[in-house]
């Protein structure tokens, strides 16, 4: 039994390899749980250089969190411990990603395919990510009742100009070039490659010197050109419309650029949760100026707000379940979403806070 992860160590690297093909490598409760102490143990252990971390299955990197489970934990009516699977669930990913953020040696990750939402988390996180042409990069969260999570408040402002706020509101889905663009990807390489990358890593001199100089000489041997971002090429246009600090007046500026490209973006917004697309960019301009510990805290707090609500139940309906892509929010309307209910979502949970250390 593998719970969901694979790990080997293969000379001087560790490696661990996603392995829920069928859920696109989703991430859930038991994988975080086995992930956590081995990666641990590796950071502890001097004979360990580096990490590598792929998904099985060819399809997919990390499809994001299993957030269908932590939606059905919460329906109606609801058990006794209906919160008590997502506290455990957020509490383990974000850990997980607090020790990748913080880790010390170089943690490689081989995106392959589908990318989004928790996939970021196991991946950005790290030094080093090898995105291929499969790539589909995303943040889909403001379509499902929630917000961009796993650190996207800290790492999508650090996105060029306004591109990071345009993601996280519309879900949008990014190529290996738009990766590339981004600086979510540090080095593009052919997915036929990628067994040959790992075993270059692995049959590396890793000597007594910085092992980061090895892990950037052996993926230099590899990197190639991802081609041309349609993403950069609406920088402008993106760095205009999403600058401003209100929904309503992204959506009037979208409106009066007039261009295709704008259209379909309100468009989009408008098929969004109101109350996930103010709390996202409330959280947005928020990560601007905290670093990544302090928004840590800041997301969790989102997390268990969020998912608490009924639209994340019906988010999960429409998109995951049903699949007939049509949710009725409550509110309806950016317009009947308060400042006080954004107020709210941002509250702290009495008696449960999320504090990591970085020992």
């Amino acid at each position: 039994m593998s719970d969901g992860v694979r790990t080997e160590m293969r000379g001087a690297v560790g490696v661990v390899t996603l392995d829920r093909p069928k859920a696109l490598n989703a991430l859930n409760l038991e994988m975080c749980r086995r992930l956590l102490p081995q990666l641990q143990a590796w950071r502890a252990d001097p004979a360990v250089k580096a990490v590598v971390v792929r998904g099985a299955g060819g399809r997919a990197f990390c499809a994001g969190g299993d957030v269908r489970a932590v939606a059905a934990s919460m329906a109606e009516p609801r058990p006794a411990d209906a919160e008590r699977l997502s506290r455990e669930f957020f509490r383990a990913e974000y850990t997980l990603n607090h020790l990748i953020h913080h880790f010390g040696k170089p943690y490689i990750s081989l995106v392959d395919g589908v990318c989004m939402g928790g996939g970021l988390g196991l991946s950005l996180h790290g030094a080093y990510r090898v995105v291929t042409e499969k790539l589909v990069l995303a943040m889909p969260e403001t379509g499902i009742g929630l917000f961009p999570d796993v650190g996207g408040g800290w790492f999508l402002p650090r996105f060029p100009g306004e591109s990071g706020t345009y993601l996280g509101l519309t879900g949008a889905r990014c190529s290996a070039a738009d990766a590339m663009w981004l600086g979510y990807g540090t080095h593009f390489v052919e997915s036929a490659r990628l067994e040959t990358v790992l075993e270059a890593l692995v049959g590396a001199e890793w000597g007594e010197g910085l092992a980061s100089a090895v892990v950037e000489q052996v993926l230099k041997g590899f990197h190639a050109d991802a081609g041309t971002s349609v993403l950069a090429t609406q920088h402008v246009a993106m760095d205009r419309c999403f600058a401003a600090e209100r929904v309503e007046d992204i959506q009037q500026a979208l409106e009066a650029e007039g261009t295709a490209w704008a259209q379909e973006t309100w468009a989009t917004l408008v098929r969004m949760c109101p109350t996930s697309l103010k709390v996202t960019l409330r959280q947005l301009r928020m990560g601007r100026t905290r670093d990544y510990d302090e928004m840590l805290s800041v997301e969790y707090r989102l997390s268990q707000s969020m998912t608490a609500r009924a639209d994340f139940r019906e988010g999960i309906r429409a998109v995951l379940v049903d699949k007939d892509h049509k949710p009725r929010w409550h509110p309806g309307t950016l317009g009947d979403v308060s400042e006080a209910d954004v107020e709210a979502c941002f509250a702290s949970p009495a008696g449960d806070e999320l504090v990591l250390s970085r020992s």
